[in-house]
């Protein structure tokens, strides 16, 4: 492909990446393999080109833009190389015609940046969001045979935590062919150093997805105890079973959930659990930095219906732990509707329960938790609060 038949194909990109924003549809990174599965005379260099052009544009563009070439637009601007390259030649974008429409910049729509700023997030700092991510990796304590790191990789701040540059194929390593490692960011290993599992106890993990958390707490829990992993999604959940079998985690049980019938379905555990993970559905604002059309989709109805799934689980969960046991509340958000509010909300609502700042070695103190971010911790943006049960 020509350099102008990069930016064409990546401006068709951007134009499904908008439509999809608008009806909720396939997020981008699954438009962007659709879109090459169809057409074979792309390149490998030519792919990687495209998808960082069609990135580059994504995250320059706060609110969602009109078309795909406003968004590349706005990224030409003071780029003189990129606007020669809409020149009309064949398979290249047309000549830039003054006065067309280009993508306003930002950090997102601006409902969102003004709930940035009532939970005391700067909008400079809030644009690391909009930065590639690392790749991090947690080193898998149930391996106990040695195999070798990737080059090119240093220790990080989380126990068994390990950071790479965001374009290292870590999928090729023999380490992590043989479950040796997990891919994993940073923020999400300390969550769940949070919890504190250990070998033996009865472990919760409520909304375990597929499974990444799960994991951690089986590698913490040596294969020791009772740990389940429970969602209401069954694609998700199904994706643990493989997962556990690379990683050698052999103690977890998975429970499909109905929602709204969850105490019903974990009730031999009423007042059991040692601990109990609610890593719990969110409007994601803290993953941008994997996700940057992310921002496009989140409406406010949605935003408020997270909340109120959130209370909810919650709500579930403290049915489930033992006096003296810990409930720990997770969101990969930054908006204080989803952290801070959520957690003194809870101890409005519940008698007996005390919070206590969970002690990592990365955060700031946010109400009664903890909230990660990427400009002051270099990991995605979480809010993580432990509670006890007096």
């Amino acid at each position: 492909m020509t350099p102008g038949a990069r930016v064409q194909a990546a401006i068709e990109i951007l134009d499904l990446v908008i439509d999809a924003a608008r009806a909720n549809g396939a997020p981008a990174d699954r438009l962007i393999s659709d879109w090459f599965r169809t057409r074979r005379f792309a390149g490998s260099k030519d792919r990687r080109a495209v998808r960082e052009l069609a990135y580059r544009a994504i995250r320059a563009c706060g609110e969602i833009p009109e078309s795909g070439r406003a968004a590349m637009l706005r990224l030409a601007i003071g780029d003189a190389d990129l606007v020669a390259l809409f020149d009309g030649s064949a398979h290249a974008p047309a000549p830039v015609v003054e006065g067309e429409p280009v993508a306003e910049p930002g950090l997102a729509p601006r409902w969102l940046v003004e709930r940035f700023a009532a939970s005391d997030v700067a909008e400079a700092d809030a644009m690391a969001l909009l930065d590639r991510a690392p790749l991090d990796i947690r080193v898998n304590t149930l391996r106990n045979e040695r195999f070798d790191l990737p080059e090119a990789g240093e220790r990080s701040i989380a126990a068994h935590g390990w950071r790479y540059p965001p374009e290292t194929r870590i999928e090729q390593a023999e380490a992590y062919l043989q479950g040796a490692i997990e891919v994993q960011d940073t923020g999400s290993q300390l969550t769940c150093e949070a919890v504190a599992a250990l070998p033996g106890e009865t472990i919760i993990d409520l909304c375990a997805g597929a499974g990444g958390k799960t994991l951690a707490l089986a590698a913490a829990m040596d294969n020791r105890g009772t740990l389940l992993a429970c969602d209401t999604d069954r694609a998700r959940l199904s994706r643990l079973a493989p997962r556990a079998a690379r990683a050698g985690a052999t103690e977890i049980e998975t429970i499909l959930l109905d929602p709204g019938k969850e105490v019903q379905a974990l009730q031999r555990y009423a007042d059991a659990a040692d601990a109990v993970l609610v890593d719990a559905p969110c409007s994601g604002t803290g993953t941008w930095r994997r996700n940057p059309e992310a921002r496009w989709r989140l409406t406010e109805a949605q935003l408020s219906r997270y909340v109120a799934t959130q209370s909810r689980l919650l709500d579930v969960a403290a049915k489930l732990v033992r006096p003296g046991g810990r409930l720990v509340f997770v969101t990969c958000s930054l908006l204080d509707e989803e952290g801070a509010n959520q957690a003194r909300d809870f101890l409005a609502r519940h008698g007996g329960w005390r919070a206590v700042v969970p002690e990592l070695p990365a955060g700031t103190v946010r109400g009664a938790g903890l909230r990660l971010s990427p400009w002051h911790d270099g990991t995605d943006g979480f809010f993580v609060a432990r509670f006890e049960r007096l």
